[in-house]
């Protein structure tokens, strides 16, 4: 019955925590990227396994600028971008070279699904033939748009890792409990 104990316990210290792993090619970063512009306040979502530093959206070019810090090789992402901000025939260039994702559309949203390599700083430009489709520009003025990306972050893993330490820990509570009362009849 020691050795039983012994061995659950040691189990606890060789278990690594998902969040003390790398990242792998398929985790998502959930990015919101809040773009005030002709008075109105648009939100692009993306997921991707690369951080978006910085972004710059340039009403005049019609163009939004996704600037990617990545540690990967192999960099996948989704992308979805309002119609009503910018749409039409969405031209893309990763690093000032013509890209061509796969892109689904409809009247509210284009969707863009990026899979490319390249680790390190990544710019990609994405540049649409239609700005406030559907919309008025409004005159006033507003504050200046939050340029950080925010990040949304996923606990699920985190409940489903401490419900497994304590159903081991109870169940070598209850290993010991069952001992000692097996020992005292």
């Amino acid at each position: 019955m020691k050795i039983i104990f012994l061995f659950s316990i040691a189990l606890l210290f060789v278990i690594t925590p998902a969040y003390g792993g790398l990242l792998s090619d398929a985790t998502g970063l959930v990015n919101r990227l809040d773009i005030q512009t002709g008075g109105h306040s648009f939100e692009i979502k993306t997921v991707s396994n690369f951080a978006i530093s910085d972004f710059k959206f340039d009403k005049d070019e019609k163009q939004l600028t996704l600037f990617i810090s990545s540690g990967l090789e192999n960099n996948l992402s989704e992308i979805i971008i309002p119609q009503n901000l910018l749409g039409g025939n969405l031209t893309f260039y990763l690093n000032d070279k013509e890209y061509f994702p796969e892109i689904n559309s409809n009247d509210k949203i284009s969707f863009v699904t990026l899979n490319f390599t390249g680790s390190g700083e990544n710019k990609l430009e994405i540049v649409g033939t239609t700005y406030l489709s559907g919309l008025t520009e409004i005159s006033t003025e507003l504050p200046k748009p939050d340029v950080s990306p925010s990040l949304d972050y996923d606990y699920s893993m985190i409940y489903v890792l401490i419900l497994i330490i304590v159903l081991i820990v109870g169940g070598i509570i209850g290993i010991i409990i069952f001992t000692i009362k097996r020992r005292r009849t």
